[in-house]
């Protein structure tokens, strides 16, 4: 009972993470020129728009994962290598931006909530609702297909990055699937999250 609890209190920072992830992305290639997401739909803030079943599950238990990718057309860009990198870096921004509002919500509590059973259900909501944004963050800015990570590297180093990356890429994306199966991205992101992290709670508290 407890581990369903548990679960259940992460599933508001989940979907709050992942909708605002897809939604920058989006918004961001919106303003650069590409309506392609709004065409799709993806201009929201519904998570059941950008839930993909397989990221959902490992975000849920594992504690990383991922959301259904917001589709661009590079073309409808007027500067594609600069406003690739803007539309790909949103999502982890924006996730960043929500992780340290959401820490100044956990300062917000504990000043002003009561200590009570409800009062530590809301701070554990708040709290994970941290962890997951940092999670998401992180995860993606590793630069392995298909995360944003290479969309961001790719942007910045250009053609020989594009090619490097067009020419590896089934092999880039079951290095990543390695990684997930074998632990690797938990011990590669872990300590990254909790200094930053204990960053932010350093700063605000």
């Amino acid at each position: 009972m407890s581990y369903l609890i548990n679960k259940l209190l992460v599933l508001p920072g989940i979907l709050l993470g992942i909708s605002i992830h897809e939604f920058s992305h989006g918004y961001a290639a919106v303003k650069m020129g590409d309506d392609t997401p709004l065409m799709q739909g993806r201009l929201t803030l519904n998570p059941l728009k950008h839930l993909d079943p397989m990221g959902f599950m490992c975000l849920l238990l594992f504690g990383f994962g991922w959301a259904k990718p917001v589709m661009i057309n590079s073309r409808n860009f007027k500067n594609p290598r600069r406003d690739d990198a803007i539309v790909s870096i949103a999502g982890p921004l924006a996730n960043f931006l929500t992780a340290f509002l959401f820490v100044l919500l956990l300062k917000a509590a504990d000043m002003f909530l009561p200590y009570s059973q409800l009062g530590q259900i809301i701070w554990e909501v708040l709290q994970n609702t941290v962890v997951i944004n940092l999670v998401l963050m992180i995860f993606n800015l590793i630069p392995l297909p298909p995360l944003d990570g290479h969309h961001i590297l790719g942007s910045l180093g250009g053609a020989r990055v594009w090619n490097f990356y067009y020419r590896y890429y089934d092999h880039l994306r079951f290095a990543m699937l390695l990684l997930i199966v074998f632990n690797g991205v938990s011990l590669i992101i872990s300590p990254i999250i909790s200094v930053v992290y204990n960053m932010l709670i350093t700063l605000v508290f």
